[in-house]
């Protein structure tokens, strides 16, 4: 009897043991992995290429001496605001206009949201070529419109490389927020917005005082989850640009790769990992505190 209790207390443990070896194996050996390095002075380009133990020095040069660091750290500040304002903003449009009830409105919200099906590298190749300075579709068109007389090369311009990437994520990460805001706008009940028809309230009331209010907690954790993604996100801007020109569209992602994969020297980029990662912990966490996500009011 008492061989069955401790059978059937253990069987839900049991059930779950794969999964927490899969998370020790996948996410927690590589976590610490990565804290060993950042304390190391690992290079794929050393004789030895064990590396040494050299403590806080890959932090103390990154945070005092790097220079290209701290110019990358307010590249991503730019790329993250930028990208979320413009999402937010847009996604809410587009959101509000597909939760009419409009003919063909299953196509137009397909539509809205392919971008967001699409794969990174095939949305690289996508804007790449329409930016090409010869044969991208964009200078043709504006040539057509005689804004511009003769082609650009946007990915290669100092002024205008880091928005051209920039829109190329923006049109990739607008589903993201249409779908989110749409799905919470149709948690909305409608008794609501025909309470407030009928008390008088125009479209801009109901937006500021419905709309916006209910959907608090949709757009709280929305923004939270994209500012992290948007923050990492690395495969469009090192495919494009590689960081260039001029290092303005090198973000901490890009310079981590290149330090890192590309240059080899690993306790270095750890070190950066690190410290990347302990700066979106502690965002997280004010973050949560000043918007009081999961609390009334």
């Amino acid at each position: 009897m008492k061989y069955k209790r401790i059978k059937k207390s253990c069987f839900p443990y049991l059930l779950i043991l794969p999964t927490v070896l899969l998370i020790v194996l996948f996410l927690f050996i590589p976590i610490t992995q990565v804290f060993k390095l950042s304390l190391q002075d690992y290079s794929t380009n050393s004789l030895t290429g064990t590396g040494t133990f050299i403590g806080i020095a890959n932090f103390q040069k990154l945070l005092i001496k790097d220079q290209v660091f701290q110019k990358a750290f307010g590249v991503s500040l730019k790329w993250v605001v930028s990208e979320i304002v413009g999402q937010v903003v847009f996604g809410m449009v587009i959101a509000l206009l597909l939760n009419q009830k409009v003919k063909c409105r299953g196509f137009f919200r397909s539509v809205a949201f392919m971008p967001w099906a699409v794969s990174g590298v095939l949305a690289t190749m996508l804007w790449t070529v329409m930016y090409n300075q010869h044969v991208g579709v964009i200078n043709d068109v504006l040539k057509k419109m005689h804004l511009i007389n003769e082609n650009i090369a946007w990915l290669s311009n100092p002024r205008l490389a880091f928005w051209a990437v920039a829109i190329a994520e923006l049109w990739r990460g607008i589903p993201f927020f249409a779908i989110t805001i749409l799905a919470g706008l149709q948690s909305i009940p409608t008794d609501i917005y025909e309470s407030c028809i009928i008390d008088g309230c125009g479209p801009l009331q109901k937006f500021r005082f419905i709309t916006l209010p209910l959907l608090r907690e949709t757009l709280t954790f929305s923004i939270l989850l994209r500012c992290i993604w948007e923050f990492n996100s690395i495969d469009l801007i090192f495919t494009m640009t590689n960081g260039g020109p001029l290092r303005l569209t090198t973000t901490m992602p890009v310079y981590l790769m290149q330090q890192a994969v590309v240059g080899g020297k690993y306790g270095y980029g750890s070190a950066m990992a690190v410290i990347m990662a302990i700066g979106l912990l502690l965002y997280s966490v004010v973050y949560l505190k000043v918007t009081k996500y999961g609390k009334e009011g």
